[in-house]
């Protein structure tokens, strides 16, 4: 009687490539991310420096608005008016919202009022003025 050879069994093996796969992906996510954060601040403003400025961690859904010392308001890197912003915080205003107004340490009072003005009629309350930590005002 003539048996059929044995087979040896496989050694059941992981498949890399959908773990790769993920990785990558991940990889993306994070550099797009990154690259995103950056687009959010307009570097080229002088925001001025306080002894009473500490360093905040970012919220959740927080908006921030870049106002330069000409009073042109930029969001994420594209130029903005005042009604714009009016329809905007309409939109997503929320008991918790908070709005960061970055403006230049140049910028006139009255065109920072209008910016705090819009915010308070669209129902935001909560905003913050970013400073410069005394000593620091070289880093941005």
């Amino acid at each position: 009687m003539k048996f059929a050879p044995k087979k040896r069994a496989r050694v059941p093996g992981i498949s890399m490539t959908s773990m790769l796969d993920v990785i990558f992906l991940l990889l993306f996510y994070f550099a797009a991310m990154s690259v995103k954060a950056q687009w959010e601040y307009d570097f080229d403003l002088k925001l001025p420096s306080s002894k009473a400025t500490t360093d905040s961690s970012r919220q959740i859904g927080e908006l921030i608005l870049n106002v330069n010392a000409d009073g042109v308001l930029t969001v994420n890197d594209v130029k903005r008016d005042l009604d714009w912003l009016a329809d905007t915080l309409g939109k997503l205003a929320k008991d918790e919202m908070t709005v960061v107004i970055r403006a230049d340490k140049d910028l006139r009072y009255e065109k920072l009022l209008a910016v705090i003005e819009v915010c308070r009629n669209c129902g935001v309350w909560n905003f913050a003025l970013p400073a410069i930590p005394a000593g620091q005002e070289g880093v941005q």
